[in-house]
């Protein structure tokens, strides 16, 4: 089981804390007969029953906490999920580290030609070439340091660190902590991990959904085999 995993270019998913197992969802539906967990041969089959009838209950028993080091824009895409517990790294209290995110040339050619809709917004916009997709990188890091350069002059200058920070980049690398149970783990990845979803926070998913399944195996075969 993977314990921490690097993604983008500095950002990365770390195992923090794991409570609970396959067979506490099973203790857990088994409350109501009073039976307990009867061994697996058996109950393989009920916790399949309990995940394709959608009797999630059970597996709020269980969870995980992670921490993230994630570009501000894949935050705010992963805090719409709200049945899950942050604490985020504050820049009213610290400066954020000069971190940023600069996709890869990879990374900003897969939606040229139009083929993701979501992406392909702007009206008359001509098809990406490598040509401008690396000047996009120069003036991207230009930016950068521009903003870098204002925050910690205002710093210095006095500004409150809650006010200075408003220049900052929504490409620039935070830090949380995510808890969940383990149903709301699986509300995440299957919107996250869908193929439809941005490729930066599909990464991130994709991380957290191979560190559950060295800790809940049963469970995360039964969510992958609805997924394909």
């Amino acid at each position: 089981m993977p314990t921490k995993v690097d993604l983008l270019d500095h950002g990365y998913v770390e195992l923090v804390d794991v409570w609970g197992s396959d067979e506490d969802i099973v203790r857990a539906a088994r409350m109501s007969t009073n039976k307990g967990f009867q061994g697996w041969e058996k109950d393989e089959k009920l916790l399949a029953y309990l995940y394709n009838h959608k009797h999630m209950t059970p597996f709020e028993m269980a969870g995980m906490i992670i921490e993230v080091q994630a570009p501000i824009f894949v935050f705010r895409e992963w805090m719409r999920h709200r049945s899950m517990s942050y604490n985020e790294l504050s820049a009213r209290y610290t400066p954020l580290p000069d971190i940023n995110y600069i996709p890869s040339i990879d990374r900003l050619m897969i939606n040229a030609g139009g083929g993701n809709k979501q992406a392909w917004t702007i009206k008359d916009a001509k098809e990406l070439t490598e040509t401008n997709a690396r000047a996009f990188q120069v003036a991207l890091a230009e930016k950068y340091r521009d903003c870098e350069f204002l925050y910690r002059e205002a710093l210095a200058d006095g500004v409150p660190k809650e006010l200075a920070r408003v220049c900052i980049p929504v490409g620039r690398y935070s830090r949380m902590r995510a808890s969940a149970n383990l149903r709301n783990w699986l509300a995440f990845l299957t919107l996250r991990m869908d193929e439809n979803a941005q490729l930066e926070i599909r990464l991130y998913a994709e991380a957290a959904a191979n560190m559950l399944r060295g800790s809940f195996p049963k469970t995360m075969r039964l969510f992958d085999d609805s997924r394909n």
